[in-house]
Order: C-alpha cells, then structure tokens, then sequence
C-alpha cells in the first residue's frame, strides 16, 4: 500500500470515527430532550430549523438507531435550547445543597440564586420530574437525580440493618453543606415500639419514625451530618395527628443533635410559619424547620428577621394575569352552574362552603390558596370576567350573562402566582398537561418567599462553609 493509500485509509478512519462519536453525541442529546418532552413536541419543535420533515415516528426511529444522518448544528442547537442552562455563577459555587421531595423545584429556586450548587435531587413523580429537568440544570457529572428516595435509605428493606443503610446513603448521597427537604406529612405509628425495643431491633427515631417519609430525612440527615437542614410542610404539621407527628419530628431532630431555629415558639406569632402573602397575592402558610448542628456553634438564627426582606410592595394580582386566555379556561355552564347552586346551598345553612369569585380589577387583597386539586374545578380561585351576580340570582340561564362566566387561572398564570416567573414572562419551562401541572404548582411553594429564606440564611451557611474546610 502506498503512502498516499495509507494516508487515505486512516483519514477515512477517523472521519468514521468521528462521525460514530458525533452520532453518539446527538443521540445522547435527544435523549436527555426525550427524558423531558413527548415525541411529537420534540419533532415539531425541529421541524422550527430543519429541512427535513420531523414527525413523532422519525424521532422514535433516530432514537432507535434505525436513521443515522448526523443532526444538522441549528437541529443541534434548538435541542440544546430545550434544556436549561447553568447557573450564571457557575463553576464558582458558594456551598453544596442536595433537594429532597424536590417537586418541581421551588425550593431549589432559592439556594442556587445564592451560590449554593445542587448536587442531588430526590422526586418520585414522574411528571414533576419532567418539569424539574426541564428548568433546573442536573449536570450528570455533578449532580445525581434519583426518584424514590427509600431505594437510597434502603427504608423498605426489612433485611437491612442500619449499618448497612447508613453506608448506602454515604455511597449514593455527595457530601453536602445544606439538605432541603419538603417531605409528605404522614402520621407516626407508635404501634410494635414495645417490642421492637425488646428485640433490640431500634432505638430513638429508628422505632418511633419508622413507616414514614420523615424517616427517611432523619436516615440521611444521620449518615451525611449536613451543617443546616431545612424542612418545609404545611402549617397543619404541628396539629397532625393530635400533635404527635410533629412532637416526634421534633424530638428526632434534637437526638439527631441538631438545634432547630424557633423551636420553643408556639401560637400565632410563630415565625416558623411562613405566609406567601407577603410576597404575592396568595395566601399560602408553610411551616419551616431550619435546623443547625450543635457541634459547630453557630451563632443563633431565628426566622423572626424574614419580615425585612418581605417587597415593600406586593405584586397586584391584575399583574399577573394574561389579557386573552384560551376558551378552555372558561368553565362551562354546566359546571358553573353547579358551583354557584352549590354555594347559595351552603351559604343558606351557614357554612363557608363555595367559590372564591375574585374581580382582578379591583383586588388589592390575596386569594385562597391555590391547592393540588384546582385542576378539577378551579373552584377557589376563579377569574370574574362581568358575572352580574344580580341577575344570576334571578335568572342564571340569561344568556347575555352567560357569556360572562368566570375562568380558572390558566398553568402559566399559576406559575406567577407561585413566583416561578414574573409577570408577563414565559420563562419557565411547562412541558407537561394542564392537570398535571395545576398538580404541581398546587404542591409547590411561594418561591421568593423561600428565595427569602436562603437569602436570610445566607450569613449562616457561609460561616458552617468556613467550618468545615
């Protein structure tokens, strides 16, 4: 073989090479991209910059391996643009986070908006987790997404001491300097604690907390010791179960040997609970758990300070509201109909049972908390569009008054209300059904409430940083 043959053939090679490892490349985009969006949005959204004719059936046939032209650099760049960028201040990040019961991250918003890195994220529906990637940047090579937390804690597994589960954690969990965790309430179950104390089998949290998802916290909190933890759930925390879940929580986290901020403070001045409503028009209490570890003598904090960093003026409701809506967003007669009867029904025996009607003209105040089940109805919060409550009541089957009939917060306005995007932007990303997603913003939290947190925290987690290095 001549020089010249030679040379030919391995230029050849490492064009195939090089081809072979691009096709990798773009494959393990449009995966990423798949893990997020459905096959008929990814196609219609190439079709925006391609010359070929995209369909749900060719991106299923790429992904299979069954097409192999390389994808085009603009095909390239609109898949890139579907996934969230890196934080602006990365590499450069202050401390370490990790995010558990993450939802679709309205806690995350806060902390990495002060430097902080997440570095794991635990949510076990899959929906939330489309729109969780689909907006937070997870780095595979720095962070690790996981879905039921327990396979971390190994938490299902009778044959596991804790020995063996507290390794399992240290393997699966990077180290990190603070936890979040807005974990599901549950009721503890003081059934068995008898006999499991005489079997030897747990002691402390390990008996009382067993069964629930707070069990699970307590296990990594136990394993990772994070310098500050915090805990988020609703306000009705501290009455569950006559009081006792939230006496175990307690208990739990002062055995762990941790100092919660606060926590002698009952009544209604508690500053563990936070109120939305300081930040935008919703009325949303959370209560909140900042923990810190004793043994590192951190000056003490106390949530009492947050009213400092509350606007000084808040976000009319109007504002955050689109001027055209989808007819969709309109209830139908039929369902209005059953609303308004339904609370004029209650209304008469003299209960609080109804609608929450609210004229975004005139609305100055907040409104009802926005829950999980809004996409059923939308009942507690509903958009007046002209209702004439007047003729309503004498005749509700007019039709002129019909057209008026009131409208549900569409997704994108839900995401305003919560604090994911401001006013009359589209910048979060919602890549998943109408009821899916009022499921997701009704779980969520008010995020600059808890941006407001971090912030708050900030002083502290940059002294248990110095600390530990």
């Amino acid at each position: 073989m001549s020089n010249f043959d030679r040379l030919t053939a391995e230029l050849a090679q490492q064009a195939q090479v090089h081809a072979q490892h691009k096709e990798e490349q773009d494959r393990q985009l449009l995966q990423r991209v798949l893990e997020i969006y459905d096959r008929k949005t990814v196609a219609a959204t190439l079709r925006k910059v391609s010359q070929r004719e995209w369909t749900r059936e060719s991106v299923n046939r790429w992904i299979k391996g069954s097409r192999c032209y390389p994808l085009t650099e603009a095909e390239v760049s609109m898949l890139g643009s579907m996934l969230p960028a890196p934080p602006v201040h990365h590499p450069d990040y202050a401390f370490r986070f990790i995010d558990l019961f993450a939802g679709i991250g309205g806690i995350r918003s806060g902390f990495e908006a002060i430097g902080g890195q997440c570095v794991f994220t635990s949510e076990w529906n899959k929906h939330s987790v489309r729109t969780y990637k689909a907006n937070w940047y997870c780095d595979e090579t720095q962070h690790r997404f996981n879905q039921d937390i327990r396979d971390v804690t190994l938490s299902g597994d009778p044959q596991v001491d804790d020995r063996e589960a507290y390794q399992h954690i240290q393997q699966q969990i990077p180290d990190h300097d603070v936890l979040l965790a807005g974990f599901p309430c549950q009721p503890f179950s003081l059934a068995g604690v008898s006999k499991k104390n005489a079997l030897g089998r747990a002691h402390g949290f390990e008996c009382e907390a067993q069964g629930t998802l707070f069990f699970d916290v307590a296990r990594i909190i136990t394993a990772k010791k994070p310098a500050i933890f915090v805990l988020e759930n609703v306000k009705n925390l501290k009455s569950h179960d006559k009081g006792n879940t939230f006496r175990i929580i307690m208990a739990t986290l002062d055995e762990l040997g941790y100092e919660v901020a606060d926590a002698d403070i009952v009544g209604p001045q508690d500053p563990k609970i936070v109120d939305g409503k300081h930040f935008l028009p919703q009325h949303r209490e959370r209560i909140v758990l900042v923990g810190f570890r004793r043994d590192l003598q951190l000056p003490a904090f106390s949530l009492s300070l947050l009213p400092a960093l509350y606007p000084r003026q808040r976000t009319p409701l109007n504002a955050l509201l689109d001027s055209q809506v989808e007819e969709k967003y309109i209830l139908t007669p039929t369902l209005w109909k059953y609303l308004y009867h339904y609370a004029k029904k209650h209304q008469a025996r003299g209960n609080g049972f109804g609608y929450g009607l609210v004229d975004p003209a005139l609305e100055n105040g907040v409104v009802r908390t926005l829950s999980a089940r809004y996409y059923k109805d939308g009942s507690e919060i509903l958009i007046d569009r002209g209702w004439n409550k007047a003729l309503g009541e004498q005749d509700f089957d007019n039709a002129d008054n019909q057209q008026r009939r009131p409208r549900r917060l569409t997704p994108r306005e839900c995401a305003r209300l919560m604090g994911f995007e401001q006013p009359g932007a589209q910048t979060f990303r919602i890549p998943v059904s109408d009821t899916q997603a009022y499921r997701q913003f009704g779980n969520s939290v008010v995020v600059p409430a808890f941006a407001a947190v971090a912030k708050l925290l900030l002083p502290w987690i940059e002294q248990a940083v110095r600390k530990r290095r």
